[in-house]
C-alpha cells in the first residue's frame, strides 16, 4: 500500500496488526457509510457508541481487569489512526472517553471511582468529558476562573466550560476547578442540580461530534466525587498527554485516507487526453505527501515504543502532536487542491477531514504553544510564562 511506504507493517506484532485491521474493518462497514451524511447534518452518530465498546477501542490500554481491552500503547495508536480514518470526529469522542476521562479515573482516582466508572464506561454505557477549557482560558489552563469550595457534605462548584467534546452526550464530567488555590479533579455526575451543557451550534468543523458549553451553578457533590490522588496541572495536563499521543497517531489516518482518494482520482481523471496523475506537478505533490506521512508514522511508532518503556515526556508528545497535525492538515489541503472542484463536495472524503483537522490544530494545545513547549525543552527558557520587568 502506498501509506506504507516503508513498510511500518513490519515493526509491528501479530497482535497489533489485528486490532488495527479489527478496527479498520469495523470502520470500513459501520462510520464510512453513514459519516458524511451525520457531518452535513450535524449530528453524531450515536449506534456507534455501542459498536465502540464492542471493538475495545474505549479506555483501550487501561488494564483488563476494569473492562477494558488492555491493548499495548502502539495497538492503541494504530485503533486512533483507523478510526480517524473515518473521521476525526469519531476519534474525538474515542480519545475524550478514554484519555481524558477514563485516564484520569484510573490514574487518580479511587478503587471504588475505578470500579463503580470504568467498565461501564469501556462498554460505552457511561459516556465522560472533560473540562478544563473555560471561555477565557484555553492555553492557559492555570488561569481557570472555576472555583470549588468545602461544604459540610463535600463540594460546591461554580464555572464555566467551553469547547467540550461530549458535552450534551455525557453522563459525567471530570471537571477541574480551584480548590484551596490547587486545581482539583472532580467526577460530577451531569444530572447533577445546577449542572448544565449546551451544545455548540453553527460550526463548519467536527460536525460529527458534539461540543458544549457546560456552566455549573451551585452544583453540590459528595466527598466521593474528588479525586484525591493529583493536584496542580499535572492532573489535567497528564490526561492531554495520553489524548495527544492518540492523536498523534489518529491524524496520520485522516491524511492516508485523502491521499488514498487523491491518488486513486487523479489516475482516473483524464485531463489533456491523459491522467492527471501522470502530470509532473501532482507527482510531486503526491512525492511531498507520502513522504511526510511516512515520516509521521515513524514519529508516532517511535513514540509509541518510548511510551511503552515509560521513557515518553510531554515535550516528545508536543513534537509529534505539532508535526503529524501539521502534516495532515497541509496534505488534505493539497489533495483538496488535486480533486478541484469535486474536492469541495460531499461526494469524497477530503473536504470534510480538511475541516476537521482545523479543530484538530487548535484543541489539545495549538501548533504554536507546541512550538513553544519545544523551544523551552531546547533553550531552557519558557517563552509562554514571561513576566514583564519592574515598571513594564
Amino acid at each position: 500500500m502506498a501509506t506504507d511506504f516503508y513498510d511500518l507493517d513490519a515493526l509491528l506484532t501479530e497482535d497489533e496488526r489485528l486490532v488495527r485491521d479489527n478496527v479498520r474493518a469495523m470502520v470500513t462497514s459501520k462510520v464510512l457509510p453513514t459519516i458524511g451524511e451525520h457531518f452535513e447534518a450535524g449530528t453524531f452518530p450515536m449506534e456507534l457508541i455501542a459498536e465502540f465498546g464492542r471493538s475495545g477501542v474505549l479506555g483501550a490500554s487501561l488494564p483488563e481487569e476494569y473492562g477494558c481491552a488492555g491493548m499495548s500503547d502502539i495497538a492503541y495508536g494504530l485503533a486512533m489512526l483507523e478510526l480517524e480514518r473515518g473521521d476525526s470526529g469519531v476519534r474525538s469522542f474515542a480519545s475524550v472517553q478514554g484519555a481524558l476521562c477514563m485516564y484520569p479515573i484510573y490514574a487518580f482516582g479511587t478503587e471504588e471511582q475505578r470500579r463503580k466508572y470504568l467498565p461501564g464506561m469501556a462498554k460505552g454505557e457511561i459516556i465522560g468529558c472533560f473540562g478544563l477549557t473555560e471561555p477565557d482560558y484555553g492555553s492557559n489552563p492555570a488561569g481557570m476562573i472555576s472555583r470549588a469550595v468545602r461544604t459540610p457534605s463535600g463540594f460546591r462548584i461554580n464555572g464555566t466550560k467551553r469547547w467540550i467534546t461530549n458535552g450534551n452526550l455525557a453522563h459525567i464530567a471530570i471537571i477541574w476547578a480551584k480548590l484551596d488555590d490547587k486545581i482539583r479533579g472532580f467526577v460530577v455526575p451531569t444530572d447533577t442540580k445546577g449542572f448544565t451543557a449546551q451544545k455548540i451550534e453553527r460550526k463548519f468543523s467536527l460536525r460529527a461530534s458534539v461540543t458544549s458549553e457546560l456552566i455549573l451553578e451551585d452544583v453540590e457533590v459528595n466527598e466521593d466525587a474528588l479525586l484525591p490522588n493529583v493536584e496542580g496541572l499535572k492532573g489535567p495536563l497528564s490526561c492531554l498527554s495520553q489524548a495527544r499521543y492518540g492523536i498523534s497517531w489518529g491524524v496520520i489516518g485522516a491524511a492516508e485516507a485523502c491521499f488514498e482518494c487523491a491518488v486513486d482520482y487523479a489516475k482516473n481523471r483524464v485531463q489533456f487526453s491523459r491522467p492527471i496523475a501522470g502530470f509532473q506537478l501532482v507527482q510531486a505533490k503526491f512525492a511531498e505527501i507520502v513522504t511526510e506521512i511516512t515520516k509521521a508514522q515513524l514519529v508516532a511508532w517511535r513514540l509509541g515504543k518510548l511510551k511503552e518503556a515509560k521513557k515518553m515526556t510531554p515535550q516528545h508528545v508536543s513534537l509529534a502532536k505539532r508535526n503529524n497535525v501539521r502534516m495532515a492538515l497541509e496534505s488534505a489541503r493539497t489533495c483538496r487542491d488535486i480533486l478541484g472542484g469535486n474536492g469541495i463536495t460531499y461526494e469524497y472524503p477530503i473536504g470534510r477531514h480538511m475541516l476537521n483537522l482545523e479543530t484538530v490544530s487548535t484543541y489539545e494545545g495549538t501548533h504554536d504553544i507546541h512550538s513553544l513547549v519545544l523551544g523551552h525543552a531546547v533553550t531552557g527558557l519558557a517563552a509562554y510564562d514571561w513576566t514583564p520587568p519592574p515598571g513594564e
